[in-house]
């Protein structure tokens, strides 16, 4: 469904929320570990994603990555931008440039309740509101 930025960058922002919840700020080498992603991807990742706000970082004893609480939600269609990855809700199912009512393609009609359905849910869904749904 989303690219492999974007589905490390959600297993890695679930992981930190859990972390956090359980009272630790997890590190990079441990979230990779977790997410089954690669390190050095999987920090590149996680810096551009602290760089922009969504999540901080410390040094050190007690360092990690952690959510501020004072901040609101992160929802998925914010995260998706961030990667660059609204394909799902943007695009042709059939690959066409100009698609609409007025230029359908031959999937337009089927495909459009579902991209509908996909766009409300990652405008609806958070990281927060996934993590809560794992174990």
């Amino acid at each position: 469904m989303f690219n492999k930025e974007t589905e490390y960058a959600l297993r890695a922002l679930v992981y930190i929320q859990k972390s956090n919840w359980a009272g630790y700020r997890p590190g990079t080498d441990e979230i990779s570990r977790e997410i089954d992603a690669p390190k050095f991807f999987t920090a590149k990742i996680l810096q551009r994603i602290a760089k922009l706000g969504f999540i901080n970082s410390a040094k050190g004893r007690g360092g990690g990555f952690f959510f501020d609480e004072s901040k609101p939600e992160l929802s998925l269609i914010e995260l998706a931008q961030t990667t660059g990855d609204i394909r799902i809700i943007s695009s042709c199912a059939f690959g066409m440039k100009k698609c609409d009512c007025e230029n359908p393609c031959p999937m337009h009609h089927k495909y459009a309740p579902i991209r509908e359905a996909m766009e409300n849910m990652v405008r609806d869904e958070t990281i927060q509101s996934l993590a809560k749904k794992t174990n």
